[in-house]
């Protein structure tokens, strides 16, 4: 997903970071590792948050990835214009400039590529294995997907619940395997 995410730094880049006189030409290509960085890292801790796996899966829901007033989008714009500034010695508005500028084109672009069912080289099962880790991370984003997995037509079997049984269903009816099964929760 890394390799991902620094493509569409790249992509959004051009305007934000290297047409922006506000980010000294030499600190360009920096500016933009440290975006991919700050973001990778920032879902990352989200994952561990009170409440953070809830809050990620509500990104992949519409078009919350580019709402600049969605509490994800808003966090990792801060944290990367904080970043910004203490390590380029950006200014707080060129570094919110650049930050609330890349981020939600960003994100946007990350959750439609993996709801996108034509790109196949992208899932949004990659998303919660990179940002969550495995382990106890990957059991909270199921624990959300399992709340919230009914109302996106995910529970196969009509329990009530969202769990084993009705990824075997999910896999058996769709052949989409667990891949599938995420898909359904967000819109792919």
């Amino acid at each position: 997903m890394f390799e991902q995410l620094t493509q569409l730094v790249q992509q959004f880049g051009g305007d934000a970071v290297v047409n922006n006189s506000a980010v000294p030409n030499e600190h360009n290509e920096a500016v933009m590792n440290e975006a991919s960085s700050s973001i990778m890292s920032g879902l990352k801790n989200m994952v561990s948050e009170n409440g953070g796996a809830e809050k990620l899966a509500s990104l992949f829901q519409g078009n919350n990835a580019q709402d600049s007033s969605h509490p994800v989008v808003q966090q990792l714009t801060q944290q990367l214009s904080g970043s910004l500034g203490e390590k380029f010695g950006l200014s707080g508005d060129a570094a919110s400039g650049v930050a609330s500028s890349m981020i939600p084109q960003i994100l946007g672009s990350l959750v439609n590529n993996a709801k996108d069912p034509n790109q196949s080289g992208f899932q949004i099962s990659d998303i919660i294995g990179a940002i969550s880790g495995g382990g106890a991370a990957n059991s909270g984003i199921m624990d959300v997907i399992s709340k919230y997995g009914g109302q996106f037509g995910l529970d196969q079997n009509g329990d009530g619940t969202v769990d084993a049984s009705d990824a075997i269903a999910a896999v058996t009816k769709n052949s989409g395997g667990i891949g599938g099964l995420l898909g359904g929760l967000f819109g792919k």
